[in-house]
């Protein structure tokens, strides 16, 4: 049996990451190592635990969730960490700027359980972005706005035709093997497609991948 998936709860409110972490220490393959109540000690309990999956609030108190966030993305040896914001708010300036600084996934916090122990293993394996309630178009819209200015076919001239359809599916929100499957490719392909351009392509993961696709216009608002 895998070793479970190890969690860092980050909420301030300590009712809240009591109920996470109940729900979380129910399933045989999660773990929660640690519980934070502000950004700064979320980044040194990040620091010391090297979680896989960080659920992160991001209004509290000093250092918020979307600055801890782009500490902890930061950190050399904090690659594999992987930040899912966790808020009750869904504006289009906290979505942006938590993908931006890192994050691997936004979900509201009136998600059901279910909703939410698929969005961790999810992220935890890495193999696509999760934002239930935060559509593609919401993301879009800001991205447009905030990044018209960059030059698109400069930024993507180090992708081959092969990679930026494949950077375009990501920013529809395709995992590997539907990539694989629209591609008529096998998800090892895929997978190799997606790696190589996020390397090209300076992207920490999948996340700023979607990002990448709204900003240069591979995905429009209207996808």
């Amino acid at each position: 049996m895998s070793e479970p998936v190890t969690v860092l709860i980050v909420d301030d409110q300590a009712l809240v990451r009591a109920g996470f972490r109940m729900l979380l220490d129910a399933q045989p393959d999660l773990r929660v190592i640690g519980e934070a109540g502000d950004g700064a000690a979320a980044v040194e309990l990040a620091r010391a635990h090297r979680p896989r999956v960080v659920l992160m609030d991001i209004r509290m108190p000093g250092v918020d969730g979307i600055e801890a966030t782009r500490q902890i993305a930061a950190t050399r040896g904090l690659e594999a960490v992987r930040v899912l914001i966790l808020t009750t708010y869904d504006t289009d300036a906290n979505v942006y700027d938590a993908l931006t600084a890192g994050a691997a996934g936004f979900l509201l916090k009136d998600a059901g359980a279910v909703e939410l122990l698929h969005a961790v293993r999810v992220i935890a394996d890495g193999d696509a972005l999760l934002a239930p309630g935060i559509t593609r178009r919401l993301i879009g819209q800001f991205t447009a706005v905030r990044s018209a200015h960059r030059r698109a076919e400069e930024r993507l001239a180090v992708l081959t035709q092969r990679e930026r359809e494949i950077v375009a599916l990501v920013g529809q929100g395709l995992s590997n093997h539907e990539i694989a499957h629209a591609l008529s490719l096998s998800p090892a392909t895929a997978r190799t497609h997606v790696s190589r351009a996020m390397i090209k392509l300076g992207a920490r993961d999948r996340a700023q991948l979607v990002v990448i696709a709204y900003q240069t216009g591979l995905v429009t608002v209207e996808a």
